[in-house]
């Protein structure tokens, strides 16, 4: 979860590194807490997408359905189909 104190760690981080250097320990726990913002925001950025469905069409919605999600569907030189 991305909080306000993980932002500022952060910063204070690369501020840090940027003017003075950082021990190994703080290169460490920057890693660590630039690893859990953008697991986080990969996340929420992923269920979004997940989320969207296409519409080309009031009358025609369609979503995208993946090959390895429906083995029954029928591939051919694409690796997604569109399911009407």
């Amino acid at each position: 979860m991305i909080t306000a104190q993980l932002i500022q760690r952060i910063n204070i981080l690369a501020k840090k590194k940027k003017d003075s250097g950082l021990s190994p320990e703080e290169t460490m726990e920057q890693s660590q807490l630039r690893r859990i913002y953008l697991d986080t925001i990969r996340g929420r950025l992923k269920q979004s997408l997940e989320q969207i469905e296409i519409v080309d069409d009031p009358k025609h919605a369609f979503t995208i359905i993946k090959e390895k999600d429906d083995p029954k569907i029928l591939t051919n030189d694409t690796k997604t189909q569109y399911q009407h």
